[in-house]
């Protein structure tokens, strides 16, 4: 796995993006990332469609080498952690971040984040609807009738879709900056891209595994 970064500055901070659906914040010494979906393939497996059980570990396998390169002191996920009800999937992710025991893991809770409060406390992980940290706002979705805040969020999955010769099309995952927000694509690979929208007077940072670029 290749780990591509760019940085920007916002509000005076220099934010890493990654081409890894995640972003560093190195002042904070925080791992950013939003909309891991965990338990979807299991959902999906319980409900009688066929999933492979890798969707999941290859997804950790990810998270667990952006851990390791940057080596944060706390991870804050912008909401949806996790997909549906309570299912096995759930026991790989434990297991999993048992590895990480000296690791703050924020939860900004999100529209999917339905577990019980009895789970989270005993996957030792904070939730909460907002942070307010530094000069950025961390939501799971973005608020448009604030006018004030810089928020951090993700929720909608945006990419970008890029047309080329003929009939030729091409879709990447991206993150959406502009004067007021910053999304995050979503870290999970088994989500769908949204192409359709974005913020007013945005930026998007595409990426590959070889390169970032912006439009």
């Amino acid at each position: 796995m290749n780990i591509i970064t760019e940085n920007i500055t916002i509000k005076n901070e220099v934010l890493t993006l990654t081409n890894q659906r995640a972003i560093y914040w190195e002042a904070q010494e925080a791992l950013i990332l939003s909309d891991v979906h965990i338990g979807k393939t299991a959902h999906f497996r319980r409900h009688g469609i066929p999933m492979p059980d890798g969707i999941l570990q290859k997804d950790l396998e990810r998270l667990k080498q952006l851990i390791s390169h940057f080596k944060p002191k706390q991870l804050l996920i912008v909401g949806d952690l996790f997909h549906a009800e309570t299912n096995s999937d759930m026991i790989t992710f434990k297991s999993w971040l048992a590895q990480f025991e000296h690791l703050r893991l924020i939860l900004i809770k999100g529209n999917h984040d339905r577990q019980s409060q009895r789970l989270m406390d005993d996957f030792n992980i904070e939730v909460l609807t907002t942070i307010e940290l530094g000069p950025f706002i961390l939501i799971h979705e973005h608020d448009e009738n604030d006018l004030y805040s810089f928020t951090i969020s993700g929720h909608t999955h945006p990419g970008v879709l890029i047309k080329g010769k003929g009939k030729q099309k091409l879709k990447l995952p991206c993150y959406q900056v502009n004067s007021k927000q910053l999304i995050l694509p979503a870290f999970s690979l088994f989500t769908g891209l949204n192409t359709r929208s974005e913020p007013e007077a945005s930026t998007s940072y595409a990426f590959t595994e070889t390169s970032i670029f912006k439009f």
